[in-house]
């Protein structure tokens, strides 16, 4: 059992970051906090906050879950401020262990190996499961884009077969009979998505300079549509609306948050980036929390518009936001924010896919995953191999795939992390008292239980298939640790 959870030293982590032919360090405090807008305002705010307002039905006229109605707002200053106590616990750590490996870096120096294993396995729900749904609203927003063109892809060509399989809507259910079919079975491929992920894995093998530069790029475009959004949806306000203001009462707004939550899932992969950081015991915690607290404003504002303008009945759509412009006569201003979405969720398409590469790369570092996970390119100083891996999977899946089912995996995984974070920063602050930490959290103790706490709260408000799905994926997780990490582990075996 000690050995289970012996703690790797965070000199060793350090002194790995300064490596001769490791990771180049071209990022400053602007481009974290870009990456974090970036990664952050996406497929949440263009997609998923229909759902979290206007609920969820089942394939039979179920309702799963409740939904916030107008006090959305209230889902995204619950999300914020218990985000923002997990963005706490990040910036101590982040300063004190710039490491790329994130959370499960943090978590092998505070609380050992296998909790390490658990939160980087735990990690893949975040950034590449979460990719995933983030990939098919792009397709849904590009398709809104190519009708406004005139160009209307094949409904096959732009449904993958897991959203035909579950939705509640019989004409899109109808494809399974309607689309084409190979030795009997239906081919049903979202094309567009597939598309986008492979071009985003392109750009992200040119080197981390190069990806920063078009992520800033993407932002000021989806800054510039959320403020064309809000500017003509203020117009349009109508007081009728936002009553009721909260037609399920707390209820709603708790399922509404847990919904939400995918909004905020993001800003901890700028911890990913603290090997290409300049001066990280600076940069970091500016990236992070400055990232944060911008985007929480943002995300208050658009829900205020966005469920002032329809009745938030008529949200419960993969393109919320055009949804609304086009119920209010503003088709071509709907146009022009389904063009800025389809940039928004292609920046925070890419902010995840840098992510999770640089995690497989510490962990292959570590010796539990195969040597050649951690092979840098000699000339762009980028982990290819996992890049190009993640790309591949993320692309299969998005081309099959269902969004609605992905969100829930990806906000169980990522509120698992967070809370144990924010439990290794009590567990550092007891046992190196002494570290030196370049950020402190203040006020430790209530901040770190309170954060915790939350995400156990948060994560309460998700349905049982979503924690049975998550059992499965740990068990999944152990047996790989088990079968390879423990036996290949470096911090076990120094000679390996």
């Amino acid at each position: 059992m000690s050995q289970l959870f012996k703690r790797k030293p965070i000199a060793a982590l350090v002194a790995e970051t300064d490596e001769p032919g490791g990771l180049k360090r071209t990022l400053g405090a602007g481009d974290l906090i870009m990456l974090a807008i970036g990664a952050v305002i996406g497929a949440g705010i263009f997609g998923a906050i229909g759902t979290a307002a206007a609920g969820q039905i089942g394939p039979n006229g179920e309702v799963i879950r409740s939904g916030a109605g107008p006090a959305l707002v209230f889902s995204f200053l619950l999300l914020g401020g218990a985000c923002a106590l997990a963005g706490l616990c990040y910036a101590e750590l982040a300063s004190m262990i710039p490491q790329a490996g994130s959370a499960y870096a943090y978590s092998y120096a505070t609380l050992g190996e296998l909790v390490a294993w658990i939160i980087g396995w735990d990690l893949i729900l975040e950034y590449a499961v979460g990719n995933v749904a983030v990939a098919i609203s792009w397709g849904d927003y590009f398709h809104t884009l190519l009708r406004g063109f005139g160009v209307t892809l094949p409904a096959w060509m732009a449904t993958g077969y897991r959203t035909a399989l579950l939705s509640s809507d019989p004409q899109v259910r109808g494809l399974l009979q309607s689309a084409p079919h190979i030795a009997g079975i239906p081919i049903l491929i979202n094309v567009p998505a597939f598309a986008i992920v492979m071009f985003i894995t392109w750009l992200l093998l040119r080197g981390a300079r190069e990806s920063a530069t078009a992520n800033n790029v993407m932002v000021v475009i989806k800054l510039m549509a959320l403020t064309l959004f809000v500017a003509v949806g203020a117009s349009h306000l109508k007081a009728a609306n936002l009553h009721p203001f909260a037609p399920n009462g707390f209820a709603g707004i708790h399922q509404g948050a847990a919904i939400v939550f995918f909004a905020y899932i993001g800003f901890d992969a700028i911890s990913t980036a603290a090997e290409e950081t300049k001066n990280p015991q600076r940069n970091l915690p500016i990236g992070i929390l400055g990232g944060l607290a911008i985007c929480t404003l943002i995300y208050v504002i658009v829900g205020f518009v966005l469920t002032g303008m329809v009745p938030y009945k008529e949200l419960a759509v993969a393109d919320p936001l055009a949804r609304a412009l086009d119920l209010a006569g503003f088709k071509t201003v709907g146009w022009v924010v389904a063009l800025g979405a389809a940039v928004s969720m292609s920046a925070v398409l890419l902010v995840f896919q840098y992510g999770q590469p640089r995690i497989f790369f510490a962990m292959a570092r570590d010796g539990l995953l195969p040597k050649w996970a951690a092979k840098i390119h000699p000339r762009t100083r980028i982990p290819w191999a996992t890049t190009l891996l993640t790309g591949i999977f993320v692309a299969l899946w998005s081309a099959v795939g269902d969004a609605a089912e992905t969100y829930d995996l990806t906000n169980i995984g990522t509120l698992f992390a967070f809370m144990l974070v924010s439990i290794g920063v009590l567990v550092l602050r007891y046992k190196e008292p002494e570290r030196p930490r370049p950020f402190k959290v203040p006020l430790v103790w209530p901040v770190c239980v309170l954060s915790a706490a939350g995400c156990i709260f948060i994560m309460k408000g998700l349905p049982n298939q979503a924690w049975e799905r998550f059992g499965g994926w740990l068990v999944i997780g152990l047996v790989l640790y088990f079968a390879y990490g423990f036996k290949n582990s470096a911090l076990r075996r120094p000679e390996k």
